[in-house]
């Protein structure tokens, strides 16, 4: 039997021809263009929600809209294939990422970097099974879907806390999208022109990074506060996180301008399919 270490190198061989493949390229590419329609499709549904309106608004409700519109079948099978392909890219990318330093800092830089890329991966997948789901004629409710995993997690031992875990790290990962929007540490990623061009897109990637970030914020506080008072009900996804920000002071506006920075997102993410270093 081969030994771990040839095994790794195969492995390591195989992710770099599927990162570095042109197909593979164009694909993550097509991934981030796909990623936008949905994002700028939330945001719309959120701007209709915020002006009294109803509508889902996360990415079931935008993947629901596309099925509707006329050839939206077609579309999500387009959507989905790109998004798989972005999640390979992914894949592959956590699998290449190296330790610069040689120590315990760069091995704990290096599967930072990875738990990033692989987990970027399940998402893009996910949403991509969604999508496929949503063309073969499925039609789920993501907030009833959240509900009902909290109410199964809190009928366990300890699972208000492993709920509250599950809170907490959605709450940092909206934190982390605040950051990385004030920071503009996104840029790194990108190979963004010294434009104007270019520095339209990087506010579109601050706006659209914050909006988000404070999006997943509400939805892990809402989790929070589902596993402390053990009532599923108050668990929910975005759209739920929406709703509860829209029946607070100023809800309305407030809704609209995440619904705002969720089109900057969408924007910023067909930029992105441009600009991206691969």
């Amino acid at each position: 039997m081969p030994d771990d270490d040839s095994s790794r190198a195969t492995t390591r061989e195989v992710a770099r021809e599927v990162a570095h493949h042109p197909a593979a390229r164009l694909g993550a590419r097509a991934g981030y263009v796909a990623n936008g329609v949905v994002h700028a499709l939330i945001g719309a549904i959120t701007l209709v929600v915020a002006l009294g309106g109803t509508g889902e608004s996360d990415q079931t409700g935008a993947l629901k809209a596309i099925a509707d519109a006329p050839l939206g079948f077609a579309a999500l099978w387009v959507l989905a294939v790109a998004l798989w392909a972005l999640g390979a890219w992914h894949l592959a990318a956590g699998v290449l990422a190296r330790d610069p330093e040689g120590d315990v800092k760069g091995a704990a830089k290096k599967w930072g970097v990875r738990a990033s890329e692989w987990g970027q991966a399940v998402t893009f997948s996910a949403i991509g099974f969604i999508a496929a789901a949503v063309a073969l004629g499925a039609r789920p409710n993501a907030e009833q879907t959240a509900e009902d995993a909290s109410e199964g997690v809190l009928t366990v031992a300890g699972g208000s806390i492993l709920l509250s875990l599950v809170g907490l790290g959605v709450a940092i990962g909206g934190i982390s999208f605040i950051v990385m929007g004030v920071m503009r540490s996104f840029h790194s990623k990108l190979d963004i022109p010294d434009t104007p061009l270019g520095h339209a897109v990087v506010t579109l990637g601050v706006v659209g990074f914050i909006a988000k970030g404070i999006a997943l914020l509400i939805v892990g506080i809402l989790l929070l506060a589902s596993a402390v008072t053990i009532d599923p009900s108050t668990a929910g996804g975005l759209d739920g996180a929406l709703k509860a920000l829209l029946a607070m002071m100023f809800g309305p506006a407030l809704v609209a301008a995440v619904g705002t920075g969720f089109i900057a997102y969408g924007v910023f993410c067909l930029f992105r399919a441009r600009y991206a270093t691969l």
